[in-house]
């Protein structure tokens, strides 16, 4: 395999539209790697001017050069491609490769380290080298989806992990009714008909739900019984104190 070209500092700065104190700027910052040295040359490679021209378009998107820091740090930190999808690629979802710039494009404003260390936790996206890797398109779309519809992507993000935990119980039901009462083989030829119970389930689930009285969220529920355990032992308290009868019935006591 050939190997990407090499530059010197004014090379790259060049073909990254930026001056060559910019490139030792952010050299310094540590958002650029050191290059190769050869005696007193320093040789930068491709991926030294990708980092540059991905520096200048996150700027160009709002960031901060201390968010394009911490988000790196986290790209950084996060699995790569091979390690999130174990044994393979999923065999009903395509991975889609991204760069920080359509990252960004996909969720304006809502890229930050926070949500991105969440991300790459619950293993949505991933790394390959210098690119990204979100593992199911269908995920990255309906995402961007509710972020559009002005959900924050913090919340999309604590659902999915919610949503994985029943998933994973959902999966572990049918696999283990297919396995017992099918030929070995024929389990993941079924996977189709789990899959329609339980959109089928889930659709009239929220049929249901819809056509309830709104009432606040699980979370606002959970803080609404918070709220109230105060009163409860309010109420667990003036258990202990004597009513007015029992008062007076002690007033009377020698």
């Amino acid at each position: 395999m050939a190997e990407g070209r090499e530059y010197r500092m004014e090379e790259l700065a060049d073909r990254a539209g930026v001056t060559v104190r910019t490139v030792r700027f952010y050299r310094e910052r540590g958002l650029l790697a050191p290059p190769r040295r050869q005696g007193r040359i320093a040789w930068y490679g491709d991926h030294h001017l990708a980092r540059l021209r991905t520096i200048s378009a996150l700027l160009e998107r709002g960031h901060t050069l201390n968010g394009i820091a911490d988000l790196a740090k986290a790209f950084e930190s996060g699995r790569d491609v091979g390690e999130v999808l174990g044994l393979g690629e999923p065999s009903e979802e395509t991975p889609v490769r991204l760069t920080p710039e359509d990252l960004a494009d996909h969720f304006a404003g809502e890229v930050t380290p926070e949500n991105l260390a969440t991300a790459l936790d619950l293993g949505y996206l991933a790394t390959d080298g210098g690119e990204i890797v979100h593992i199911s398109r269908r995920l990255l779309d309906v995402s961007a989806a509710l972020v559009r519809e002005g959900v924050p992507l913090a919340t999309v993000l604590d659902a999915g992990r919610r949503v994985r935990t029943h998933a994973d119980a959902l999966a572990e039901l049918f696999v283990g009714v297919l396995r017992t009462h099918v030929p070995d083989g024929d389990a993941d030829r079924l996977r189709p008909l789990a899959r329609s119970v339980v959109e089928a389930e889930l659709s009239m689930a929220l049929d249901r739900r819809l056509r309830q009285p709104h009432e606040p969220a699980a979370e606002c529920r959970d803080a609404r019984g918070r709220h109230e355990m105060p009163r409860a032992r309010e109420v667990s308290r003036r258990r202990d104190v004597p009513g007015p009868r029992e008062v007076q019935d002690h007033r009377r006591t020698p």
